[in-house]
């Protein structure tokens, strides 16, 4: 193969390699990873833009991984925003996908997945969304996951809230709900908290919120621990797995008659047409009552809960 079968310049952006294999098992080259995000670039640059964002690289013959500082050699128009880990002592410059140029310059990075905050750069101290994480116990149990969105559903109905759903681009869904700029960090991660328990109430036998996945006892986690800081799969977020899935919107009246297969890089973008349905979808922001953010506040986190678990039984093994 010539170079000029593999390579070309988009937007100033060299793009290299574009039809090798993508990753083992992808089944899709890195042009047909390309070609998706420079097609939906109009509609996943407003989901990432001024978010400090995580990516997921992949390469033939590795494993995944997960990258969030921007190498050095990086183009100089590449946005950062510099903050502190705590975890490596250093700061850490994180992207920020902004303009298409970008987008193309991850793309050749062969960065498949985009995962920012929940936050953006000007509010550092207050996200966006509160976000509900649907994870079913198997990957052929998506139906369980749409059974634990509509629960989720009727639990932000009853508050006097809404949300959408999309796929999560691997086995579960995703529910976004928007929110007021006046909302703090604490008090969305007690909402959240508060509207997991409250679907998980609604229906104990399908939906749990056990954060320890052996103690789930075959159902849906409803994870209430994306909160902030957290980061989750873009809408329009392509996923390193086979045929390469990309996390996709789905209307309530729909969410039981698709699945995640339904939607890759090669059949997604037809799917949309001229629109952007998570724009057109998503509510406008809203205040949380102040009853969801008080019961929430009583609930303890997951993550710490599962964490002093775990020690206690590491203790028991001791004994």
């Amino acid at each position: 193969m010539s170079k000029t079968d593999a390579d070309e310049t988009r937007d100033g952006v060299p793009l290299t390699n574009l039809d090798q294999p993508l990753f083992d098992g992808a089944d899709a080259t890195k042009r047909d990873l390309v070609d998706y995000l420079d097609a939906v670039r109009d509609r996943i640059i407003p989901a990432l833009a001024d978010r400090p964002l995580s990516v997921i690289r992949a390469r033939v013959g590795q494993a995944p991984f997960m990258q969030k500082n921007l190498p050095k050699y990086a183009p100089e128009w590449v946005r950062t925003v510099s903050i502190w880990s705590e975890a490596s002592k250093r700061d850490v410059a994180y992207p920020l996908c902004n303009d298409r140029r970008t987008l193309l310059w991850l793309a050749n990075q062969r960065a498949v997945e985009y995962h920012p905050t929940l936050v953006r750069t000007d509010r550092m101290d207050h996200p966006t969304h509160l976000v509900l994480d649907l994870d079913p116990p198997a990957p052929d149990a998506f139906p369980m996951a749409v059974r634990a969105a509509q629960l989720v559903r009727q639990a932000l109905a009853d508050a006097g809230l809404e949300g959408t759903a999309k796929t999560s681009g691997a086995k579960g869904l995703h529910v976004f709900v928007p929110i007021a700029d006046e909302v703090t960090m604490d008090n969305a991660a007690a909402a959240t908290r508060a509207i997991a328990a409250r679907a998980e109430r609604l229906d104990p036998a399908a939906a749990t919120t056990e954060y320890m996945k052996e103690n789930r006892g075959g159902k849906v986690f409803v994870d209430s621990t994306r909160v902030g800081w957290a980061t989750v799969a873009a809408a329009y977020s392509p996923r390193a797995r086979p045929d390469v899935p990309v996390s996709f919107p789905v209307a309530w009246d729909d969410i039981e008659r698709v699945t995640p297969a339904d939607f890759t890089v090669r059949s997604a973008v037809p799917l949309l047409a001229e629109g952007d349905p998570w724009r057109e979808r998503m509510p406008t922001p809203q205040r949380l009552p102040e009853d969801l953010v008080a019961e929430g506040h009583e609930i303890p986190i997951a993550r710490v809960q599962a964490m002093h678990e775990g020690k206690r039984r590491a203790r028991a093994r001791g004994k």
